[in-house]
């Protein structure tokens, strides 16, 4: 009767290397979501910051809000979006979602 909790007693030099096998697959599953989601969404954030720095006239942007058209005009936080004839409207800078420079193809062509 009680030979038994002895012997769970006995079995606590092993209880290290227990721990670490089992903190190895939440390291590997970090290790796994780190390059397959966090490092190419950071490098998506680089392309963009650096396409929204060099907008120009005449490049043709997506805003966040889903509004597309021609730079008109560019300050240092905002550019000038021509909409359509004789619409124009300012927006910040980094509310630009996509920037497609003058002569690039569309994505499906």
């Amino acid at each position: 009767m009680f030979s038994s909790p002895a012997y769970a007693q006995a079995t606590g030099a092993g209880s290290t290397a227990a721990g670490i096998v089992s903190i190895l697959p939440l390291v590997l599953i970090f290790v796994v979501f780190y390059f397959l989601m966090i490092r190419p969404q950071q490098k998506r954030m680089k392309t963009l910051q650096d396409a929204v720095k060099g907008v120009k006239k005449n490049d043709t942007v997506i805003t966040a809000g889903g509004l597309i058209g021609k730079v008109t005009r560019v300050d240092e936080t905002e550019v000038e979006i021509e909409l359509g004839p004789n619409v124009k409207v300012r927006a910040i800078k980094s509310t630009l979602a996509e920037v497609r420079p003058l002569g690039a193809k569309p994505a499906n062509d």
